[in-house]
């Protein structure tokens, strides 16, 4: 198997993570077991895991000049990242807001800080995403950037895939250039008939697996390994990441690597500490 070239665009933040066994209601003041502040956003989260997954992966995005700032490059450097389009901007860099309860279930608020500042791409952006094999978005990022950033992969055959996360309109001509989306049931749902144009369709089904829809409109469903679930903050972008990385291999041996690499991340708290290597999702794919 040849080691695929990724090319992830997208944010990162600083995840500020409290755990409470229910997650308050609006008004509601309940007390929290732990606090603690990981490395996350779905760009840096699937880029970690597409890295850690056994990939040669660069990441295209920005952090601030606060305190987060030399953490969140280091946790990029240190999972083996290429972190040369990796811009600073004057500012403060991306936050998340996290509260976990004690099922693994979250409610997120994301302030996006230096991650705004990515309003262009630069000439070493269009060179990592011409000589990438994949292309990996989300929407974290302005749209204009994600936008030009899809159409510059088509135009040099990188296989784009797109995770349309936070939810929101989309052009036609953007979803043309699209080959793979990802989209959890929540997300499928709301786009409907838009994901017809796209190709290849994987939806996301939490602890049941994913489901994968081709070209041909037939249907494969894998399952995943069942294990104890702790956070699911970042499980779906380390699904991705993984997925990204098998892809060439055909959808049906990439959904099952990347099932195992998201269950996995649940195991853990916060986001970029749980996305597993890929000794570990080896292991699991061989029992």
């Amino acid at each position: 198997m040849t080691t695929p070239l990724i090319a992830v665009l997208g944010s990162i933040n600083m995840d500020l993570v409290t755990t409470t066994a229910i997650r308050p209601a609006p008004g509601e003041t309940v007390l929290g077991h732990d606090f603690t502040m990981v490395p996350g956003g779905k760009g840096a989260n699937q880029a970690i895991a597409a890295s850690r997954a056994g990939a040669k992966t660069m990441f295209l995005g920005a952090i601030g000049t606060d305190v987060f700032a030399p953490r969140l490059r280091a946790v990029l450097t240190e999972s083996g990242v290429d972190t040369t389009c990796l811009r600073t901007v004057e500012g403060p860099s991306g936050i998340a807001t996290i509260v976990v309860d004690d099922s693994g279930e979250n409610n997120i608020i994301v302030v996006g800080g230096a991650n705004t500042a990515m309003t262009d791409l630069s000439t070493a952006d269009l060179t990592a995403i011409a000589a990438a094999d994949v292309l990996v978005c989300q929407l974290e990022t302005p749209l204009a950037t994600v936008t030009a950033a899809v159409h510059h992969a088509h135009v040099h055959d990188t296989t784009v895939i797109l995770n349309p996360s936070p939810v929101q309109h989309l052009s036609d001509e953007l979803w043309d250039h699209v080959d793979v989306a990802v989209v959890n049931t929540g997300e499928s749902e709301h786009l409907g008939g838009v994901l017809d144009r796209v190709p290849h369709v994987v939806v996301t089904l939490g602890a049941d697996g994913a489901r994968h829809r081709g070209p041909d409109g037939a249907h494969t469903t894998v399952t995943g390994p069942v294990v104890e679930v702790v956070d699911t903050t970042g499980a779906g972008d380390t699904f991705t990441g993984a997925l990204a990385v098998r892809w060439a291999q055909g959808p049906a041996t990439a959904l099952r690597f990347a099932c195992a690499a998201g269950s996995l991340a649940t195991t853990t708290l916060g986001a970029s500490a749980a996305i597993p290597w890929r000794t570990d999702i080896d292991a699991v794919l061989e029992q």
